[in-house]
C-alpha cells in the first residue's frame, strides 16, 4: 500500500484521512504514528492556505518526504465569517469543542440568518517541488442547539444543504462523501497519485 504522512495530531481528522484515502490504495499516517519528535508548528497564517502550508512545509522539511497538511474551519456569515481560522481556539487559547460551538450559538442567539460553510484548505509539501493547493467547502446553516454524538468540532451544530441533520447525525460515510475536507481531497486527487506512485 502507499503510504502518506499527514500533518495532525487531531484523531478525528486522522480517521476521515484514512478513511476517504483507503479507497485510492493510500494508508494514511498522523504525527501521533510517528516516533520521532516532530518539531511544534505555530498557526499564524492569516488564511486557511497559508497555516496548511506551515504544517506541510515544516513537517516535510524535517521528514524529507512529501507531507499533506490540512487547515479548516467554520465561517457564519452573520458572524462577519467568524469563526475562521479562528475556529479551534473560538472560545479560548486552549482548544475546547464543547466551548466553541456554544459559543457560536450564543453569538446567533436571536439572529435568522444562520447560512455557515466548513472551509477545508489542503497543502501537499514535496520536499525540492512548490507545495500544492487545494480547496474544498460545505455550505449549510447552523442548527438552533447541537444534535448527534458523532464527528468532532462543530458537527454537531453544523446542517449541510439539503439536509435536515447535523453532521454529527449523519452517518460518518455519508458525511465524508460531501464533506469540505472530501471535497479538497478529491480536487487534490490527482497530484497525491502521482507523487506516491
Amino acid at each position: 500500500m502507499k503510504k502518506l504522512i499527514v500533518a495532525t495530531k487531531n484523531q478525528g481528522k486522522v480517521n476521515e484521512f484514512r478513511d476517504m484515502f483507503s479507497k485510492y490504495g493510500i494508508e494514511t499516517y498522523s504525527l501521533n504514528d510517528l516516533d520521532t519528535p516532530m518539531p511544534d508548528v505555530e498557526e499564524t497564517g492569516t488564511t486557511f492556505e497559508e497555516n496548511a502550508q506551515l504544517k506541510a512545509e515544516t513537517i516535510a522539511d524535517f521528514l524529507q518526504v512529501p507531507v499533506l497538511a490540512d487547515d479548516s474551519g467554520l465561517e457564519v456569515d452573520a458572524l462577519n465569517k467568524r469563526p475562521g481560522v479562528f475556529s479551534a481556539r473560538f472560545a479560548g487559547e486552549e482548544k475546547d469543542d464543547q466551548r466553541n460551538l456554544e459559543k457560536v450559538l450564543d453569538e446567533l442567539n436571536g439572529i435568522e440568518n444562520r447560512e455557515a460553510r466548513f472551509v477545508c484548505a489542503l497543502a501537499l509539501a514535496i520536499p525540492g517541488k512548490e507545495t500544492i493547493f487545494e480547496r474544498g467547502t460545505c455550505e449549510g446553516r447552523i442548527a438552533t442547539k447541537s444534535f448527534g454524538e458523532s464527528g468532532f468540532g462543530y458537527d454537531p451544530i453544523f446542517i449541510p444543504k439539503g439536509y435536515e441533520e447535523t453532521f454529527a447525525q449523519l452517518p460518518s460515510e455519508e458525511k465524508n462523501q460531501m464533506s469540505h475536507r472530501s471535497r479538497a481531497i478529491q480536487q487534490m486527487e490527482t497530484s497525491i497519485q502521482d507523487i506516491l506512485t
